[in-house]
């Protein structure tokens, strides 16, 4: 088993005692390490595996308690069990493709394919339409969350995230594509988030603007910072590798605009084009040793055990389109982020701050 599916092995040996009822809802998984030692494998490897556990809604972790089975869900919460069941076999069958050796592109091309014929076989007239909402845009570990529990939200809905940065998820509401996105684009000539980005991509367009949370940005170090990086001058170190985010992420735009203020070179930076395209991603290629540092949110440096350089408090907002406003989920998910509910789960994010969580403004009018 190649060991990038190691964490997919790890997770699926956990699902299938909890679908079992060897472990029971509030049993505690064993600590990371004690679970790395078992498996012969890395703490990151671990970690990983319990992250997608917990998407799925079916363990809960909380720093300094550790990582415990999700209590029994009520019966509007079905979904998510059964995602969970679904995914389940999908990567059983990734993991016996890819131990004969299929690469993952053919896999996902085969079953693209598939998809394809299946889709051109059935009768739409008879398939009711998908109770789901969509949403595009930037990585935010809160979002994944919300995924998981969007039951709590919106009962009956799903939350389907597509993770594609900041100017992805704004181009994909001009093309219709989905109903609302994640956005923390910063403008340097105005020095104020999203604003000014959604105006010039989405002209004319009334939109709501609702803001989700601030979080702490910054570097990503290993624990105990052992290359005494102080500042974005450390990235001209050659010595250091970086591990950058994909163009269009927000964090990308902010990184090069700062880059160009303050007269650093990008293309002296040693691992400026390697690039991640969420911040877990970032934070488990430091705590596997892959990079040195990485630009990225402290939630995602807190989930891996490692250290952290804050460098700004970025506002991370919602964009909805008038119209997605009057769909009923998309209602209730607006009203929820003003409500306490929000706060106190946002709170639980390392480096989130929610004093504006659910503040709303409308452009465009």
């Amino acid at each position: 088993m190649a060991d990038n599916y190691l964490y997919q092995q790890i997770a699926e040996n956990i699902r299938q005692e909890i679908f079992s009822g060897n472990l029971k809802p509030g049993d505690r998984l064993p600590s990371l390490r004690n679970m790395a030692s078992q498996w012969n494998c890395t703490v990151g490897t671990v970690q990983k595996a319990y992250q997608e556990l917990s998407r799925q809604g079916l363990v809960i972790s909380h720093a300094g308690q550790g990582t415990k089975v999700a209590n029994a869900m009520p019966d509007h919460a079905e979904t998510p069990l059964r995602r969970a069941a679904l995914v389940h076999r999908a990567e059983s069958f990734l993991l016996e493709v890819f131990a004969t050796g299929y690469s993952p592109s053919e896999a996902e091309s085969a079953v693209s394919q598939a998809l394809d014929r299946w889709r051109i076989l059935e009768t739409t007239e008879s398939t009711p339409p998908p109770r789901k909402v969509r949403f595009s845009g930037s990585h935010d570990l809160f979002i994944s969350w919300l995924a998981g529990n969007f039951f709590e939200v919106a009962p009956g809905f799903d939350f389907q995230v597509e993770f594609v940065g900041s100017l992805g998820g704004l181009i994909a509401l001009a093309e219709g594509r989905t109903e609302l996105a994640g956005c923390h684009l910063w403008d340097q000539e105005s020095d104020t988030y999203n604003l000014p980005f959604v105006r010039r991509l989405l002209p004319g367009q009334k939109m709501a603007v609702q803001t989700l949370a601030h979080r702490r940005l910054g570097l990503i170090l290993p624990k105990g910072n052992p290359n005494q990086v102080t500042g974005l001058e450390d990235l001209m170190r050659p010595e250091l590798r970086f591990i950058n985010r994909q163009p269009g992420s927000g964090s990308r735009v902010w990184l090069d605009a700062n880059l160009q203020e303050t007269g650093l070179q990008a293309d002296q930076i040693n691992g400026y084009r390697n690039e991640k395209r969420t911040h877990l991603e970032i934070a488990l290629a430091i705590a596997e040793h892959e990079a040195d540092l990485g630009l990225g949110l402290e939630a995602a440096a807190d989930r891996y055990g490692l250290d952290f350089l804050p460098l700004t408090l970025e506002r991370y907002d919602l964009i909805i389109p008038a119209k997605s406003t009057d769909n009923p989920p998309v209602r209730n998910l607006m009203d929820w982020l003003t409500g306490e509910k929000a706060k106190v789960e946002i709170a639980k994010f390392m480096g989130y701050d929610s004093h504006q969580t659910g503040r709303l403004v409308w452009i465009n009018l």
